[in-house]
């Protein structure tokens, strides 16, 4: 094995911050073994060999496998104003926000859900996870969703209101499962007009 990059330290070290072009290196070789043997059977052994690194090194920089994940992950989202969607209409916004997510790649979609049924015996990496992702897909839904508010197209105490975030990630993890193909596009335009817009247009009772 090569020997470590230059700011790796030897085991025992305090924990150093990496240059971007080696985090990205090492994200590389997450994702490449995440492709072939998927997230359960991933090791941190397999990653240190892959990225030519150090299993010590890993742990001090990421805690664990869940911590890499994650951060992987996250360094290969699209950038935090990706969902800054605005066509002028909710229509519009919503099946732009759908295709934005159902847009990430299967492999993605895969590693979430091993995270998620990780997460479950894990809060520190549930709450990662809802920090990471949930909560800025929820902060960009309510943007549309206020914007549509203000311009009269659904009311403002709809209580679909607080799931639109939840729906779309949830359909781009379900479909797949149980259709075993990820959602065209003309299913995309029906799950919207079918689904979030009559739920959207509902006061509240």
């Amino acid at each position: 094995m090569e020997s470590m990059h230059a700011t790796e330290k030897a085991p025992g070290a305090r924990r150093t911050r990496l240059t971007a072009e080696r985090e990205a290196e090492l994200y590389s070789a997450v994702f490449a073994l995440l492709r072939e043997v998927g997230y359960e059977a991933l090791t941190m052994p397999a990653v240190a060999a892959r990225s030519r690194s150090s299993t010590a090194t890993l742990y001090r920089q990421w805690g664990g496998k869940p911590g890499l994940v994650l951060a992987a992950l996250k360094h290969h989202q699209p950038p935090p104003d990706a969902l800054n969607v605005d066509t002028g209409t909710l229509r519009g916004d919503l099946q732009e926000m759908a295709r934005l997510v159902i847009s990430i790649a299967p492999v993605e979609h895969e590693l979430m859900a091993g995270l998620s049924h990780a997460a479950l015996g894990d809060p520190q990496l549930a709450q990662s996870m809802r920090e990471q992702f949930a909560k800025p897909a929820q902060e960009a839904m309510e943007r549309v969703l206020q914007r549509a508010v203000d311009r009269g197209e659904i009311p403002a105490d709809s209580p679909a209101r607080a799931y639109c975030a939840h729906l779309l990630i949830a359909v781009s993890l379900v479909h797949p499962m149980l259709d075993g193909r990820p959602l065209d596009k003309g299913q995309l335009v029906d799950f919207v007009d079918a689904v979030m817009l009559p739920a959207l247009r509902q006061p509240a009772s």
